[in-house]
Parts: structure tokens; C-alpha cells; sequence
């Protein structure tokens, strides 16, 4: 039996028959994240012809027809990862140029931390986009912190996280603003693995075929400063708010669909 049916039977397992194929149905049809964002033309202003950054890229919800369709529209964008070949993407590249698809450069690639932008001058970009990528970063405060450093005044930032329902992270707890706070007040550093104890006991690995077996997890996590695949940290969309909020960022439009939580901010 191949991953993709595993995956399947999995999903009904967990959310039930009906849910699946709803959720299967609006795949088909380009439905739900395939869907643009209602009333996203009163926003394109903030993205067509400007220079953005994308930390963790790229990302398919920014593609044209998908949730959030702006790379289409944008003039120029760079990117930011902490390696050239991650999980997600093994580039055979040898240059220093952002691709949003295998043949398409649309800037240049920044290796470096997300938490540690200093090699890019201050406010150079008009937009800063992360998706699936603040989960897997261990002070995601000091990130966001980084990321409007080199936003312009009036630059948007927009995050996309994913919703512990539809991964692994189904059984674990929503993070608290106060321990975010707390570990940005603590200077914690991308090395840290204070959170295995709670991954390990509540990592669904059902829903997360390509770690293994749970042995195969526990070593992969033991080199997550590596690899950056756990997700150190659980969010939903008041928690986003609550980030924004404290960086005195304006929230602009926040959204939802099946698998993730979108948040749009103006500096």
C-alpha cells in the first residue's frame, strides 16, 4: 500500500468519512484553498509591481489560482531559508537566485536564519511572506521581529500557519502568547529542543508517514538544527493577532481554510 492511501484511510480515521470527501470534493473543484480570498483585490495594491521577501519559500498557496494569488502580480522576490537544500525543496541549483517554480528566478536567496536577518539592509522590501514556516521556527517572536526590520513603513506582512487539525499536531496544545513572549525575552536560539518531551509523547506520526517509525522520529528530531522539520510550536489565528498586535502591526484581513490560518499586516 503506497503513502497516498495510507494517507487516506488515515484521514477518514480522523476526520470521518464525510469530512474527507468534502474536504476531497473542494480539492477537485479548486475549492477552499484553491479558491482566491474573498475581497484579496482591495489589498493587491500592497503586492503588484513591488519588492517582496519570502521567508521558507517557495509556497504554493501564493501561486496563481491558489489561495493568496500574488506571485503573479508581484515585480520582484527574494528569498530567505537556513539552507539551499531543505526537506521541502532539494534544489539542484548551484546559484544564488529565489525560484518560486523550477524554472522561473524571481530574486535572490538569502541562506541564513530566519531570526537572523542581518545581512539585509533595513526597509528594502514593500511585503515579507512566510508560509508553513513560523511552526517551525523556535523564537518565532525574534523572527517576526527580524522580518519587519527590513519591511518599509507601510510594508505588509502576511503569515500563513497550519491548523494542528489537518497535521501531526492534532493532539498537542495551542501555544500561548506568554510563552512566546518568554522565549523572546530569553534569547532562544534555533538549537533549542525544549519542546521534545511534548512532541514525542504527542507527535501523531499516523499523520506524518515520511518520519518513520517512531525510533526514525526521535533521531531526526535529535538533528532537528539540521533538518528545522518539528513544529516547535501550535497556532491559531488569535495568537497571530496577538503577535501583530504587539508589534503594532494593523491587521488588514485574517482568513481561513481547511488546513491553514492567513493573517495580513501593515507595519
Amino acid at each position: 500500500m503506497n503513502n497516498k492511501i495510507k494517507l487516506c484511510i488515515i484521514s477518514i480515521k480522523t476526520v470521518g468519512f464525510k469530512s474527507f470527501i468534502t474536504k476531497l470534493f473542494k480539492k477537485i473543484f479548486r475549492l477552499g484553498m484553491y479558491r482566491p480570498m474573498k475581497n484579496l483585490e482591495k489589498l493587491e495594491s500592497l503586492f503588484y509591481k513591488k519588492h517582496g521577501l519570502e521567508i521558507g519559500g517557495p509556497s504554493s498557496i501564493f501561486k496563481k489560482g491558489r489561495f493568496i494569488p500574488i506571485y503573479n502580480i508581484l515585480g520582484s522576490l527574494d528569498g530567505v531559508n537556513f539552507s539551499k537544500n531543505t526537506t521541502w525543496s532539494n534544489s539542484d541549483k548551484t546559484d544564488d537566485n529565489f525560484y518560486i517554480n523550477k524554472n522561473t528566478k524571481t530574486g535572490k536567496l538569502y541562506v541564513t536564519d530566519a531570526t537572523n536577518l542581518q545581512i539585509i539592509k533595513n526597509k528594502v522590501y514593500d511585503f515579507v511572506l512566510s508560509s508553513n514556516n513560523i511552526e517551525h521556527i523556535a523564537n518565532p517572536m525574534k523572527a517576526v521581529e527580524e522580518w519587519l526590520s527590513v519591511l518599509k513603513d507601510k510594508g505588509a506582512l502576511v503569515i500563513v500557519a497550519p491548523k494542528k487539525e489537518s497535521n501531526f499536531d492534532n493532539k498537542r496544545k495551542i501555544v500561548t502568547f506568554e510563552h512566546l513572549l518568554d522565549d523572546y525575552n530569553k534569547k532562544i536560539q534555533e538549537d533549542d529542543l525544549s519542546h521534545l518531551n511534548e512532541i514525542f509523547d504527542l507527535h501523531d506520526l499516523k499523520m506524518d508517514l515520511a518520519a518513520g517509525n517512531i525510533e526514525e522520529f526521535k533521531k531526526r528530531s535529535m538533528n532537528n538544527f539540521k533538518n528545522r522539520c518539528l513544529h516547535q510550536h501550535v497556532f491559531d489565528l488569535n495568537i497571530l493577532q496577538k503577535i501583530y498586535k504587539y508589534f503594532n502591526l494593523s491587521i488588514l484581513k485574517t482568513a481561513e481554510t481547511d488546513d491553514d490560518y492567513i493573517i495580513i499586516g501593515q507595519k
